[in-house]
């Protein structure tokens, strides 16, 4: 029994690093899509962006001090151990919105050609979610989705990239619609609807035209619905308010102009940080810089996981030749405290072959004894192990670097993703398989040892 503990054991830490090592590349994979779709994305932004003078709210409000509702405090930080943190001072949104008027009055301009207006509003409804850092989980409490209201003009909606263009079902939106509304496809999946499916907003039914995947919306997966600027005013009860509006310019020479006639005409609210007001240079600037990072993160992501599975090599080599010397050495002491019984089965008639396939068969059944306790540990204990064994794959370095993308600092985009390993079928198959080869390498030496005693020297062994 000791014996099977103890290749349990090492069989379990054989078993949780492939389990590991699949769980990094696995979030790194995913980490590296959703960089791939936001490089594609912004490229997509700064080829559209050439006569575009964008005026929103300060990054859609401004922050203010509001009790937290950030639970599971790390134990590596001062507060109580686990819980909820205690109110204290935190950084929550407050939205400001622009009233409508501001449409016309922009419109009037000369050398504007259109402006295309947004409402964006958050859910009424939250959910919570478990972000694991490197700095311990948090369980962070956000909108459940995001509503965006747009102007269905058709001429807008044919010229310029105001609504979703993946629709997986239905249709998009289009002029005239009203009380319906485009759902992306993973809240579609949370709240199990498809096409035709009548939904609530805020408490207002809208029926589900057409579903759109989010996939590529940025780094963030977010959820989200799309409908007629008029209804997303009346269910948020902002009526004649919007939150953002693109500016599109005749020609590239009206941009400047156009920015600096708004800016002067909504000085008060550009210096209380009520609204901003950015051209294409600005906003072309802010995307290659953005678009820079994402590729050197996404470059260090990969190197993490190269690096994270050279470490898994060499301890799974560790623990081969641990398992391999373990059943040797019992082999080797079953052998020489059995000496007059193999001596005594030579005497009756037993072949060489027969003395030595008894002994390998031996280990290699205490190695499948051990392989399957050694499961059970590893389907337990997996996350903890991978864990303590493996590096966290982390490509922003141990410090919070300051970069955020919707709202989450970097270190909470990876943070120790072995965490999350799981032992799947096919590793436990591969871990029998590996427990057998092993009984049965371990016990060779051993069982050709014992079918080489002569039964006279074996008789007068003491």
């Amino acid at each position: 029994m000791l014996v099977i503990i103890a290749l349990s054991f090492t069989l379990a830490i054989m078993i949780s690093i492939p389990a590991g090592v699949v769980a990094n590349q696995d979030s790194t994979q995913s980490l590296t899509q959703r960089f791939n779709s936001t490089i594609m994305d912004t490229e997509q932004q700064i080829n559209q962006t050439t006569t575009l003078v964008e005026v929103s709210t300060s990054n859609g409000g401004m922050f203010s001090s509001s009790p937290s509702e950030i639970s599971g405090f790390p134990s590596n930080m001062s507060g109580p151990p686990s819980g909820t943190y205690p109110p204290r001072s935190a950084f929550t949104l407050e939205e400001f919105d622009l009233n409508e008027s501001v449409v016309g009055n922009i419109s009037s301009i000369a050398g504007v050609k259109d402006v295309v207006p947004f409402l964006v509003k958050s859910s009424s409804e939250t959910t919570e979610e478990t972000i694991t850092t490197p700095r311990g989980d948090f369980t962070i409490s956000r909108p459940l989705y995001t509503i965006t209201g747009v102007s269905l003009n058709s001429s807008l909606i044919d010229e310029y990239p105001v609504l979703p263009t993946n629709i997986t079902a239905g249709r998009n939106l289009r002029e005239g619609d009203s009380g319906v509304l485009l759902m992306s496809l993973n809240l579609t999946e949370y709240y199990g609807v498809g096409v035709g499916s009548e939904v609530e907003v805020n408490g207002t039914s809208f029926m589900v035209i057409g579903i759109y995947d989010q996939t590529g919306q940025g780094f963030m997966e977010t959820r989200g619905v799309y409908m007629n600027l008029t209804d997303a005013q009346t269910t948020t009860n902002e009526t004649g308010n919007v939150s953002r509006l693109d500016v599109y310019a005749e020609n590239a020479s009206c941009v400047d102009t156009i920015n600096t006639q708004v800016q002067t005409m909504y000085s008060a609210e550009i210096n209380s940080r009520e609204m901003s007001v950015q051209t294409y240079a600005d906003r072309l600037a802010n995307l290659q810089s953005q678009q820079t990072r994402y590729t050197e993160i996404l470059i260090s992501a990969e190197s993490t996981v190269a690096q994270t599975q050279s470490v898994a090599t060499q301890e799974i080599i560790v623990a081969l030749a641990a398992t391999s010397l373990i059943v040797l050495f019992v082999m080797l002491y079953t052998v020489r405290e059995r000496t007059k019984e193999i001596g005594t089965l030579k005497a009756i008639g037993f072949s060489n072959w027969s003395v030595m396939s008894q002994f390998m068969l031996e280990g290699v059944m205490l190695s499948l004894a051990a392989g399957v306790v050694g499961i059970g540990i590893a389907t337990v204990g997996a996350p903890i192990l991978s864990g303590v064994l493996l590096p966290a794959v982390n490509p922003f370095g141990s410090r919070n670097t300051g970069f955020q993308i919707g709202g989450l600092d970097s270190a909470t985009s990876l943070g120790s993703s072995a965490t999350s390993a799981v032992v799947t079928p096919s590793i436990m198959l591969l871990a029998l398989g590996a427990a057998v080869l092993l009984g049965a390498v371990g016990s060779l030496y051993p069982a050709w040892r014992a079918s080489r005693t002569r039964p006279a020297e074996a008789m007068r062994y003491e």
